[in-house]
């Protein structure tokens, strides 16, 4: 109740804050007007497995979000998420940004607070922009999502400080390299360090052509639980390769991840789960048990605008590894249609059929339908 008081609260502030600043016009200077947004995205899903049909309409989640500049150099972002249909309430109504950006120059920009972690393309992607039903599985799970070391739900997000930059501009002025490096506590969003470890993730890419980018990224960190005066701590060893061309609403997009380390059992989604410093196995299909340190991810995609600016196709490739073998590889092909009726106002299409090697039936089918809105 405590954290849904303090959402609103902060959702409240955040409306009335442009007219304070309006209202005084001679801190203009200093404070810019912030700028509020945000979307809301809701859908229904049909999924067709034997013994386990299902079929549900689902308000995914709406976010809020205020930003805006402190004397011009410092830009700030502050962002709230409320989930729909979740089974632990207690993770929503939560804050997902909370962070300030030194932007003075191009090339060294300072970030602090909580934010994306600079790890793969699609992590930073806007969930309306990024096209599909979901983030692929790799990213979902080696990114901080859903991750597999058993953290709550983050959004791919954590708590530190970031340094990123773009140089070495070709006669147009355009910028051929990128990078990003940053320090983070290593256990999502809202929560302390746990183990006094700290994760170093970065990333750089080359940008040869306009709308092209070749990049790689590493991961070096930890992720732990701590109860009773006793303190597990899971080394996390991860790097991606992605590669990208983006040209309007044209996007080809393919990603590799890699990791190595483990991880609890019990996700955590409420206090109590921390207690479980279990580690997860896996085994085969003759009840073996199989190495659980490794695990791997490929994604590609392409979404190709048949009506420019309006009606967009789509398809994906998506396969996850848990164990970095063919044992409980699950892969999706997904195929659909998104419709932009406005710049406001999206609908998003999909059916995926799912390959899931650790089911008996391995084949099952998936109807998506979403529509998503900004304000």
């Amino acid at each position: 109740m405590m954290k849904k008081r303090l959402l609103f609260s902060l959702l409240a502030s955040m409306m009335l804050l442009p007219l304070l600043a309006q209202g005084e016009s001679q801190k203009k200077a200093i404070f810019t007007p912030p700028k509020f947004s945000g979307f809301a995205m809701a859908s229904y899903q049909a999924t067709f497995q034997d013994g386990n049909n299902s079929n549900s309409f689902d308000l995914r989640l709406v976010r809020a979000s205020i930003e805006g500049r402190i004397l011009d150099d410092f830009y700030y972002k502050i962002q709230g998420q409320i989930n729909g249909n979740t089974t632990t309430m207690g993770s929503s109504p939560r804050l997902v940004d909370y962070f300030m950006e030194w932007q003075k120059l191009e090339y060294f920009k300072v970030k602090l607070g909580q934010f994306k972690r600079p790890f793969t393309y699609e992590n930073p992607m806007n969930p309306i922009d990024q096209g599909f039903m979901g983030y692929s599985q790799p990213v979902s799970k080696l990114a901080g999502f859903s991750d597999r070391t058993g953290m709550h739900a983050s959004n791919g997000r954590d708590i530190g400080l970031q340094f990123q930059g773009d140089f070495l501009k070709d006669k147009n002025g355009r910028n051929l390299l990128h990078y990003q490096v940053g320090v983070f506590n290593g256990q999502g969003i809202n929560v302390k360090d746990v183990d006094e470890r700290k994760d170093i993730i970065g990333g750089a890419w080359v940008m040869p052509i306009k709308g092209m980018r070749l990049g790689a990224f590493g991961w070096e960190g930890s992720y732990a639980r701590k109860s009773g005066g006793q303190t597990v701590s899971l080394r996390q060893h991860r790097y991606a390769l992605s590669a990208e061309y983006k040209k309007g609403d044209l996007q080809l997009r393919a990603e590799y991840i890699h990791s190595t380390g483990r991880g609890f059992t019990t996700t955590y989604q409420k206090n109590e789960d921390v207690k479980d410093m279990t580690i997860k196995t896996y085994t085969d299909n003759n009840g073996e048990e199989v190495a659980n340190n490794k695990a791997d991810g490929f994604y590609a995609l392409a979404i190709v605008p048949f009506i420019p600016d309006k009606l967009m196709g789509k398809v994906r490739y998506d396969m996850y590894r848990p164990t970095a073998s063919t044992v409980a590889q699950k892969t999706n092909y997904e195929v659909g249609l998104n419709y932009r009726f406005c710049k406001y106002l999206e609908f998003q299409s999909e059916y995926c059929l799912t390959n899931d090697r650790s089911l008996a039936k391995h084949n099952y089918s998936t109807l998506f339908f979403q529509v998503s809105i900004r304000y």
